[in-house]
């Protein structure tokens, strides 16, 4: 893996418009929107050169890209719109039709010799734009080899990553002339609090409303610890082998709650030397099929919702316990803390919870954890990330990930299927330098830095 550096233009910026004028109009958060901050996540998809180069070339997939984004829009007009402060001071959708920055650039580098591994330095500030106005930003950017990275920056406050997966696989149907598969809802009702309310009490101790918090310290985390990102693989036999550990006793563990739980370990470990402190570990909970009732069906009201339905319980732990025990202790920690989230009262009480706060901002606790408290970190499990199905016409990804180095204390992790198709999973690591060191020299054998090689980018000359 080449990691030199390498320059990138951007040459044009435009804003695409939805294809259709529609009315302007408002369109008010969901409770469950108003427990994120104004947070931006980005998306990256890298595709190899066309093998209908010839003909298909960098300004026509462009034009393909912005065509199909103003058919996108008619439907996804969440997207196209702008967060405005409302007469309360809550965060409002304005609809209004503004449209999409989207930028083209040329990046003097290879396909082959961009350092994924590493996207602290190829990706952030290069290939991912930087939004500065609306809800979603678009760059696409030409390789020197003839390949095309395509990138998006968007508001968490108006879609989590199953909305933005709608919304990407939309764009790429479009852009092959098919019907869309998943018309989003916008239907807000369908998170309405309840009148009354019923809130158990355990919500208190997962979320807090943001004027309750202690002011932030300056400088509190030593810059020689700061936090960064890295994108591994770990291959499905690691990952069967870690299942296995993890549900010794009798209790079968998901794959999920078996690498969170070696993560938790490793963190712990890495901490060894503040045994006495806490460490937290939180898992995003995905609500649409718990307010489905269970429903797995894409298409029913709750499968087309576009917004946020998340929930993120943790679990708190003493450092020493996590060393000591064995690992499949601490994924039936996992389990624990997990299962009273995965419930129709859980989603229903965390909106009446809300409700009864607003409109003062709240957010989760694990969030607002600082440094001097012990590690803690979030794993965002990212399976369905439908990395293939993002095709626009000149074939599937050869890679694609989430880009979240959302700038807080609290560590972030998202497992996401290999594009290889064998069952191995990419992880995309955001976390302290001491713990990506740690992690690196005594679990090498399991994070494997992601290589051109291992996405077989490697092109022979003709």
């Amino acid at each position: 893996m080449i990691a030199g550096d390498f320059t990138v233009t951007v040459g044009k910026k435009d804003v695409v418009a939805a294809v259709l004028p529609l009315q302007e109009h408002w369109l008010p958060l969901s409770n469950l929107d108003l427990l994120l901050p104004p947070l931006d996540v980005g998306v990256f998809f890298c595709y190899k050169k066309p093998v209908s180069g010839d003909t298909l070339c960098f300004g026509s997939m462009v034009g393909i890209l912005k065509k199909a984004m103003a058919q996108a829009l008619v439907s996804f007009y969440a997207f196209a719109g702008e967060v405005v402060p409302n007469s309360i001071g809550e965060p409002e959708l304005l609809c209004n039709y503004r449209g999409v920055d989207f930028f083209e650039a040329y990046a003097d580098v290879e396909l082959q010799n961009l350092n994924l591994y590493n996207p602290d330095e190829s990706i952030e500030g290069k290939l991912i734009p930087k939004k500065k106005h609306g809800v979603l930003a678009v760059q696409a950017t030409e390789l020197k080899c003839g390949g095309i990275v395509v990138a998006c920056t968007f508001d968490h406050r108006i879609a989590d990553a199953y909305s933005a997966n709608m919304f990407l696989v939309s764009w790429a149907e479009i852009a092959q002339s098919k019907p869309i598969s998943l018309l989003p809802s916008f239907r807000r009702s369908m998170l309405n609090p309840r009148h009354p309310g019923c809130i158990d009490v355990s919500l208190d101790d997962l979320y807090v409303p943001i004027s309750t918090l202690p002011p932030p310290k300056e400088n509190n985390q030593p810059s020689d610890d700061h936090l960064i990102s890295r994108i591994y693989y770990v291959t499905a036999a690691q990952l069967d082998e870690l299942q296995s550990l993890a549900s010794r006793g009798g209790s079968k563990r998901t794959k999920l709650e078996s690498f969170s739980a070696f993560l938790w370990k490793m963190v712990a470990i890495s901490a060894a030397g503040d045994s006495s402190k806490m460490s937290k570990m939180g898992i995003v909970v995905d609500g649409r099929t718990r307010l489905s009732e269970g429903c797995t069906d894409k298409k029913s009201q709750m499968g087309t919702y576009f917004g946020n339905v998340l929930s993120i319980p943790f679990g708190s732990e003493k450092v020493k316990e996590l060393i000591e025990k064995p690992l499949s202790w601490v994924a039936e920690e996992v389990h624990d803390f997990i299962k009273n989230a995965v419930t129709k009262e859980h989603f229903l009480g965390l909106i009446d919870w809300v409700e009864a706060h607003r409109p003062e901002p709240a957010m989760t606790k694990i969030y607002a954890s600082g440094s001097n408290e012990g590690p803690a970190f979030v794993v965002s499990s990212g399976q369905r990330f439908p990395v293939s199905k993002v095709n626009f016409g000149w074939g599937p990804p050869t890679f694609g990930s989430y880009h979240f180095p959302w700038g807080g204390r609290t560590g972030y992790v998202m497992p996401m299927p290999s594009p290889m198709k064998n069952g191995d999973w990419v992880v995309y690591v955001h976390l302290p330098v001491r713990q990506v060191e740690f992690i690196e020299t005594e679990a090498a054998d399991l994070f494997k830095p992601l290589t051109s090689d291992y996405l077989d980018l490697v092109q022979t000359p003709l």
